[in-house]
């Protein structure tokens, strides 16, 4: 493809307009398959014009944009909603989506007696150990 101003990388293009947090994770979600250009699956170093269709699914979720300006440098969120026209269903609200779930460290072990004792405060409330 042409490498003129006119187009610019697509990892680098979602990640300039804050679709994907980092560059890296850009680049591994078009290796995985995560982002389609034109319907079809796009490879990290494809160019994006102005026109084009890009679907990113991350975190659960599909955005659809339409590209408006290709850039490849990171600009502010005011800028980046500027690049880009937006297609995305809403997301959902927040009493559906998932509660987190707490998780110990890998390798911590059993819970101590006061883990075991905080963990009850906040299931049944306070109730003494004397």
């Amino acid at each position: 493809m042409a490498t003129d101003e006119a187009s610019a990388r697509i990892d680098s293009w979602i990640w300039a307009v804050r679709l994907i947090k980092t560059r890296s994770a850009a680049g591994a979600a078009c290796r995985a398959g995560h982002v389609k250009l034109n319907g079809a699956a796009a490879k990290p170093a494809q160019h994006v014009k102005p026109g084009d269709d890009v679907r990113v699914r991350i975190e659960g979720r599909e955005r659809i944009v339409k590209v408006l300006r290709p850039i490849a440098k990171r600009v502010g969120a005011p800028v980046a909603e500027t690049c880009y026209e937006d297609h995305s269903p809403p997301p959902p609200p927040r009493a559906e989506r998932p509660a987190g779930v707490a998780v110990r460290e890998r390798g911590a072990g059993r819970p101590t007696k006061r883990d075991r004792r905080d963990l009850e405060k906040l299931k049944d409330g306070y109730r003494p150990y004397f």
